[in-house]
């Protein structure tokens, strides 16, 4: 008798029977649509029984409530990786990239975060903090160039705004299947240089 992704996951704690769990929802939202993700649907294709699920989440709005701040919690982790450079301009091209990078590695959840994917679900005021979290991230990024010089122009967040609107434009366009990776890639460094090109200090405008 084969051993099903939950019982695996019981044997390493409740950490890793969620986890288990919002994988399958997950699965659910982008195979089939956000009709899948009941509370039985998902109990089948984790393993588990539906008992697990209310324990864990309440039910269905429960869980996709863990499912966004689940998304949202990965995307921050990424993002805090970026090493800490000593140049903040440095370290702030690196988050650049590793906002792409978080998107291609997790489109599943990217897709439920920033593109609609969990219909009907409206985040509270909580949940939609913990998203805020992941922005001002960039806002801080941005502001560590202009308060040590390396760009000038622009607030923090207006910077900061223009800059994610470029991003998400290009991240979703190519989740879409708009352009191939390396073109993708590509396009992606032109767009967010040329975004930042009129906020650098001028000795920096030659090297975006």
């Amino acid at each position: 008798m084969s051993v099903t992704a939950y019982q695996q996951a019981q044997q390493e704690g409740q950490g890793v029977v969620r986890a288990v769990i919002l994988d399958a929802a997950k699965s659910l939202l982008i195979g089939e649509g956000p009709a899948a993700l009941t509370v039985r649907r998902i109990a089948g294709e984790a393993g588990c029984s539906t008992k697990v699920i209310y324990t864990l989440f309440g039910g269905k709005d429960g869980l996709c409530r863990a499912l966004w701040l689940e998304g949202f919690a990965r995307f921050e982790r990424r993002l805090l990786e970026v090493p800490h450079d000593d140049d903040p301009l440095e370290r702030l091209r690196a988050g650049v990239a590793a906002y792409r990078e978080y998107a291609l590695e997790e489109p599943e959840y990217y897709r439920l975060m920033f593109q609609g994917a969990l219909s009907g679900y409206i985040p509270d005021e909580a949940a939609r903090d913990a998203a805020r979290r992941t922005f001002r991230l960039l806002v801080g990024g941005v502001r560590r160039c202009l308060d040590e010089g390396r760009l000038r122009g622009g607030g923090a967040a207006e910077i900061a705004d223009v800059l994610w609107m470029a991003m998400h434009g290009a991240v979703s366009l190519e989740l879409s299947g708009f352009f191939d990776r390396a073109e993708a890639g590509h396009r992606y460094r032109l767009l967010w240089t040329s975004v930042l090109h009129p906020f650098l200090v001028p000795d920096e405008r030659t090297t975006p």
